[in-house]
């Protein structure tokens, strides 16, 4: 097995080897040294038009990549949007008291006790006098022929008074 991978190695390295001589052969030719100072002006000049040549169409092309990687994204989170990835989990019922879950996230930190109830004052209800007379007024017919007409009037500002 590993003779065989071995052999396969060594094809492709020949391989990538031609590819890269043919490739250098018809692109880059021979240079011919020149003998004159204009013929080497020249020569310069063609290498720099060259240059700028393929500086452009590796720019073309980088600009190319970029644009199709940005469009790969885009299409990446359409399909998840499609695809519906993100749902929501149905959540399940945890019985669990206050004191156990903050247990639970705090871990052994935890020693307040949540008795909510415990921590209340104990208030007394005063019961004020009003209160009881309008609670003991019984029949709301009698209380108000007490008060209809003048007589009714002074009673109130007397009472109040």
């Amino acid at each position: 097995m590993l003779s065989i991978a071995k052999g396969l190695l060594e094809e492709e390295e020949r391989e990538r080897e031609e590819e890269r001589s043919q490739y250098m052969a018809e692109n880059c030719p021979p240079v011919s040294m020149p003998r004159s100072m204009q013929e080497l002006q020249e020569l310069c000049r063609e290498i720099h038009h060259k240059i700028d040549a393929i500086d452009e169409e590796r720019y073309d092309l980088e600009m190319k990549v970029n644009k199709s990687n940005k469009e790969i994204d885009d299409l990446k989170i359409k399909v998840q949007d499609l695809m519906g990835k993100f749902k929501k989990p149905v959540l399940r019922k945890v019985r669990m008291s206050a004191d156990a879950m903050l247990k639970a996230l705090l871990g052994s930190k935890h020693t307040v006790n949540l008795d909510l109830r415990a921590n209340l004052k104990q208030v007394k209800k005063e019961v004020k006098e009003e209160d009881k007379d309008l609670r003991d007024v019984g029949d709301w017919r009698k209380n108000i022929e007490d008060k209809s007409g003048m007589d009714g009037r002074k009673k109130m500002f007397e009472a109040e008074a």
